[in-house]
């Protein structure tokens, strides 16, 4: 659980965040990392209790569900799954531009079309034969995507011993020109995704507490990461803020070209870790929902022998190929936020609704807990007021599928 958590968190974003953080906050951004990092583990904490009273798959969407209804559950579940969506084919548009610094063909149209139709068709069939299967790849791609970031940080600190560290323009920012809202915000989300990973508990073998356990070993771990990264790239690069890849010009500063080399096949490690780790858990999303009556029953489908969800599988790989085949990045970060702050406050919110309700014992009984909501809540507000939503008939478009969906459903009986 805790290695997906991390798949689910650690994507590209640890590959280039250092230097839009030293753009935007100078020497500051490692501070930031680590008031993030605060930040984040009060949703957390709101997470891990509600999750505690859970054993089934649905994640958010079964959380939501019990507290506010079943409209409030359907709103929750689309706008999860649109995001998982777009990030993912985001991602493998991203796989496919960091191979061609090693193999430039891989860019043209048609091989494009061949590595994508690899790059996705050889996770989904790996998450068609089986649970396990799925968990181990994608438990290995954690293991290689830190093996990566963990070099950077020891040749990164080796560095700063023997040499110093290097005085940037980033590094000089004065107090009047940091962008501290946009910064926190971009760090915020760097830590999401890790409610991805909650969605497949009920194929899990003590989810209640286990999930409790992997959110906070999970976050320990990035918080720990995205720091040492920042501090290295911090007092290595001359100049962090300008630097496109900065691990890779770390690697390169420290260990030459072939360093350089090595942290850019990390990056692919990492993205290609991210797309296991969605596809492993994303699939379960929408077989919660017609196992609870609230979507096609066709999406609901186990196979004989597998015991995998294998329809709402090839479904989500077959829909991630087509938006990484003819979409781009455009309007992904806006929507994604959104997206995301809208559930983690409506999660935030429903932990004291079922403490009020009691009809599962929480497992994990959080000290705090209501006021714990209350600061989650006011976090999420406080960061949706600093995104300016300038493709928002995007997040506007998921809300009325969703919508229409429950409109479907609303008089239908529901299933338990």
């Amino acid at each position: 659980m805790a290695a997906l958590i991390v798949n689910c968190i650690l994507g590209s974003g640890a590959f280039g965040l250092p230097s839009v953080l030293a753009r935007l906050l100078g020497r500051a951004s490692i501070a930031a990392v680590v008031v993030g990092a605060v930040a984040v583990a009060v949703i957390m904490a709101c997470f891990s209790e509600v999750a505690s009273r859970f054993d089934a798959t649905g994640g958010p969407y079964l959380y939501t569900k019990a507290a506010f209804g079943r409209f409030m559950g359907i709103q929750v579940a689309w706008l999860m799954w649109f995001v998982r969506l777009t990030s993912c084919a985001a991602n493998a548009n991203l796989f496919v531009t960091y191979l061609g610094e090693f193999w430039p063909g891989a860019t043209s149209i048609r091989m494009n079309l061949v590595v994508l139709t690899a790059l996705i068709g050889f996770l989904a069939a790996v998450n068609f034969l089986g649970v396990r299967a799925g968990t181990q790849v994608s438990n290995w791609f954690a293991f290689a995507k830190l093996a990566s970031l963990a070099l950077v940080v020891i040749v990164g600190a080796s560095y700063i011993v023997r040499h110093g560290a290097s005085v940037s323009t980033a590094m000089a920012l004065g107090e009047g020109e940091r962008q501290w809202a946009p910064g926190i915000v971009l760090i915020i989300f760097a830590y999401g995704g890790f409610e991805t990973a909650l969605i497949s508990a009920g194929e899990a073998k003590n989810p209640r507490r286990d999930v409790p356990f992997g959110l906070f070993v999970g976050l320990t771990i990035c918080a720990l990461f995205y720091g040492l990264i920042q501090w290295v790239a911090m007092n290595v690069l001359p100049d962090p803020g300008q630097s496109q890849r900065p691990l890779a010009d770390v690697a390169r500063m420290v260990l030459g070209g072939g360093g350089a080399a090595l942290i850019a096949v990390g990056a692919l490690l990492s993205v290609y870790g991210y797309l296991s780790g969605n596809i492993l858990a994303t699939p379960r999303l929408t077989f919660a929902l017609a196992e609870h009556g609230d979507f096609p029953s066709v999406f609901g489908l186990v196979h004989p022998r597998f015991r995998t969800p294998y329809f709402s599988i090839v479904i989500f790989a077959l829909l991630v190929w087509l938006l990484a085949r003819f979409g781009s990045f455009a309007g992904n970060a806006t929507l994604s936020a959104g997206s995301r702050l809208f559930y983690y406050a409506v999660v935030c919110a429903s932990l004291p609704v079922l403490r009020h309700k009691n009809k599962t014992r929480a497992l994990l009984h959080i000290p705090g807990g209501v006021a714990l909501s209350v600061l989650g809540v006011m976090i999420c507000v406080a960061l949706v007021s600093q995104i300016e939503y300038r493709k928002s008939f995007i997040l506007a478009g998921a809300v009325a599928i969703a919508f229409a969906n429950w409109l479907a459903v609303r008089k239908t009986t529901e299933l338990t």
